[in-house]
Order: C-alpha cells, then sequence, then structure tokens
C-alpha cells in the first residue's frame, strides 16, 4: 500500500493539455479501440441481478455486453451478439441507458439460436446443413472478461488484460476499509450531456472550481485541495487536518456546530448525497448536545459517533477506518478512465461518462449515490433518464452541468492553445491525460 502520510507531497509541474483528444472524431475512433476495448470498465452493481438469470447490458461505442448471473455465486458476461449471423440478442429499449430482465436461455430473434447462461448453444435449426462443422467452440457466446471489487461488476473487452486486482492497485487496498460492497443505491441518474466525456468528469475529479462554481459553500470551509496520480488512476482531497480531510467534514466558521448542520442540510437538500440521514440528524443535534467552546475536534468526534451509534440501533454497521487512512484516502478517486468513486463511511457519490456514438461533442453522463441500510431496506431503485434542466438534479449538480457544454465550444476556438489546469488541485485531470496518453500512444501533456 502507498504511504499513509497526510497530504501528498508529489505535486506535478505545470501541463499544457491538447484539444484532440476532446474534440477529435478520429481521436474518438482510436479510443474504441486503444482504449475502451483495453481497460477495464464499471459496469454495474452486483444488487442488480440478485437471482439466476437476472441480466444487465452495457454498452460502450460499438460494442454490448451481457452481464447475467448465471449461478447463485457465478457472474458471467457476454458479447451481446449472436455467433451465426451477428444480431443483437438483447435489444436495448429506445430511450433506455441498458436493457435489464431474468431469462433462463438467450434466444436469437432472427434464426432461433438458442444460447445457455454458460453460453452454450443448442437448438441450432439444421445443424446438419454445416457438415459438421459446427463445434460447442465455434458456437458459443463470446465470453468477456467479468469481475467483482467493492460491490461493483467490472468487465474488459481485452481477453488478455491483466487481473482487475492488479488493474486497481493501489485504490483497491486503500479503498477496501471503506467496505464499499456493502452500500446499496439511494438513487442514479443519468443523461446526454452536451461535451465529451472527459469534460464532463474532469468537472468533478478537482476541487479549484468550487469557489467560483459553488460560491454559497464558501460560508462553509476553504475548499483548497489537491490532486495526484496514483497508478493508472488518481485520487484527491481538501488541505485540511487529520480526519476532517475525508469527505464527512466540518463546516467551517466561528461555532463549528451550527456551520456544520448548515452545511449538511443545505447539501442534502440541494444534492441528496454526502450525508445520510442520520449525519444530518446527528449535524441537527450538535447545538444541544455540545456547549460553543467545543473544539472543531470534538465536534467532529462527537458528530461521527453519534451518527455511527444511531445507525447501529436500526442495524447499520459503519466500517471502522482509522483517521490516519481517512487522511490519506481523500475524498474521492479516478478509476482509470472514467469512474469517479467517492467514499465515505455510509455513503458513497460517484460519476461516470462515456462516449454517445460516434459523437465526440456528447457524452453519456451518470450520477449514483449509494447509502448503508438495514437488511432488506435499500429503496428500489433504477436508472432515471434526467435531462438536463431537470430539477431532479438539484441546484449544485446544475451548477457543474452549466459549464460542459460551454468548455466544449471552448475548446474550439482558434484563441484557446489547449487547458492548463492547476498543477496541485486540477492534479488528477493531468494524470488522466497522462494514462490516457498512455495507452493512445499520443497526446502527452507537455511541461509549460
Amino acid at each position: 500500500m502507498n504511504d499513509l502520510s497526510g497530504n501528498p507531497q508529489v505535486h506535478y509541474q505545470p501541463k499544457l493539455l491538447e484539444t484532440e483528444p476532446y474534440l477529435s472524431r478520429e481521436y474518438l475512433k482510436l479510443e474504441r479501440d486503444r482504449l475502451w476495448r483495453r481497460v477495464w470498465l464499471q459496469a454495474a452493481r452486483l444488487e442488480e441481478i440478485p437471482n439466476v438469470g437476472d441480466f444487465v447490458t452495457y454498452e460502450i461505442l460499438d460494442d454490448s455486453v451481457i452481464i447475467v448471473r448465471s449461478g447463485t455465486d457465478q457472474v458471467r458476461a457476454f458479447h451481446n451478439v449472436c455467433v451465426h449471423r451477428g444480431r443483437r440478442l438483447i435489444d436495448i429499449p429506445p430511450g433506455a441507458r441498458n436493457a435489464t430482465g431474468n431469462r433462463n436461455r438467450f434466444i436469437c430473434g432472427y434464426h432461433g439460436w438458442n444460447f445457455g447462461l454458460d453460453g452454450a448453444a443448442s437448438n441450432i435449426a439444421c445443424r446438419q446443413d454445416w457438415q459438421g462443422k459446427l463445434t460447442p467452440e465455434n458456437t458459443a457466446l463470446g465470453q468477456v472478461r467479468v469481475d467483482c471489487w467493492g460491490g461493483w461488476i467490472w468487465i474488459n473487452l481485452d481477453p488478455n488484460c491483466e487481473p482487475l486486482r492488479d488493474y486497481l492497485e493501489p485504490a483497491a487496498s486503500v479503498l477496501d476499509h471503506f467496505e464499499l460492497q456493502n452500500l446499496r443505491y439511494k438513487w442514479r441518474r443519468w443523461g446526454v450531456f452536451d461535451c465529451n466525456w472527459k469534460v464532463a468528469i474532469e468537472a468533478f475529479i478537482e476541487t479549484y472550481h468550487v469557489p467560483a462554481t459553488h460560491p454559497e459553500y464558501m460560508k462553509f470551509g476553504v475548499y483548497q485541495g489537491w490532486g495526484r496520480q496514483e497508478g493508472l488512476h488518481s485520487s484527491l482531497g481538501y488541505d485540511a487536518k487529520g480526519e476532517n480531510k475525508g469527505r464527512l467534514r466540518l463546516g467551517s466558521g466561528k461555532d463549528a456546530r451550527k456551520a456544520t448542520a448548515e452545511m449538511v442540510a443545505y447539501t442534502m437538500e440541494h444534492v441528496n448525497s454526502n450525508f445520510s440521514q442520520s449525519l444530518l440528524d446527528a449535524a441537527m443535534r450538535l447545538e444541544d448536545e455540545l456547549p460553543e467552546t467545543a473544539t472543531e475536534e470534538e465536534v467532529l468526534k462527537h458528530w461521527l459517533s453519534s451518527a455511527r451509534q444511531a445507525d447501529a440501533a436500526q442495524g447499520v454497521v459503519w466500517p471502522t477506518v482509522a483517521p490516519e487512512l481517512v487522511a490519506r484516502s481523500g475524498v474521492a478517486w479516478n478509476i482509470f478512465p472514467n469512474f469517479r468513486l467517492g467514499h465515505a463511511v455510509n455513503n458513497g457519490l460517484c460519476y461516470q461518462a462515456r462516449p454517445y456514438g460516434d459523437d465526440p461533442d456528447k457524452c453519456i453522463f451518470e450520477v449514483s449515490v449509494f447509502e448503508l441500510y438495514p437488511e432488506g431496506a435499500a429503496p428500489k431503485t433504477e436508472w432515471v433518464h434526467t435531462p438536463l434542466g431537470d430539477p431532479g438534479w438539484g441546484s449544485v449538480l446544475s451548477q457543474d452541468f452549466s459549464n460542459m457544454a460551454a468548455v466544449q465550444q471552448g475548446m474550439k476556438s482558434t484563441g484557446f492553445a489547449g487547458p492548463r489546469p492547476n498543477p496541485k488541485e486540477e492534479g488528477a485531470v493531468v494524470a488522466l491525460h497522462e494514462t490516457l496518453a498512455t495507452y493512445m500512444g499520443l497526446g502527452r501533456p507537455q511541461t509549460i
């Protein structure tokens, strides 16, 4: 595991990024083969397919994958295409993010070839016409590498890829302590945005934008932070003291009790994430339970302890994570290339972006929020298509979204030489492009 010291000490030199990765249709075509078909992609949660035969699909450019629970403790993934004439086995409903359902066989709607949950073909009409040339090997569905970590199901289109665990390090070793597999969906939304997928995900892997994009948060504290490379990935966090470096941080001011209550209440109303009802209730009790002279350290300790005890009383057990590890882990990780995972001991906030067709000016953008719930009490959720401007996104995320199309269009200007990320606060943006250049073989950030 990496050093568990507090703030990272390694910061990037100032770099200039190219605009081609954001704007070029040819670059997007190269991404399909050099990037998306070679990396591990977060495709679903295990709780989405709890029963044998349950399946979900995952779409990435020209490729569609069926992920199915083929046994009580087994998940398989297959290319969503019949090996006979190339028809997709599962059609994606118009306007839907993906397809879901339960089947004991996958049947091609063109000529009726059947495939079991193990991918093996059966019931091939007129099999004898192939003169014995059809074998179990050449008629089985194409398998896709699949594995699980943190409760998520991951796929890789490269049959020769490295193991998922190796790919995820050091993120996996750091974040294992947060027991992310126990989280459950609180809500999840998706939409098609007018920007490249990198513009979208980069909006959430840096803290530099907070004062200008979310000025209302400045009364709750200072949001200066850092971002750094972590293997293929990157982490980001705030410049703060001790355990307050994590996502469950205090509001600052003359009275940390009052500032924390106001911050949590505002965030829950306008984002409906980052905290839980137990944390909100505990924050609202702070002024009654602590004296005005309480130090920030005392307020933080009491707030988290009170919420932890309230959750435990209803059967929700938080993992115990050492303060130095909370500080080391920061507030979020960007799992290369496109999964931003915001973690805490009892909730999570995740973003994912991927290309939309062959248009570099558009992307599919997704937000999923997680919490710990008593056994069997998690809400039933589904992916809700939510257009830009819909009040369902809340005001804070809408502030982030308001920059995206403007950035995409602005980068096309002849007067723009390329992005110049803040070397410290936007270090994760630089890290994304450094790793991207390694996969793509072009577009390496240049030192200014």
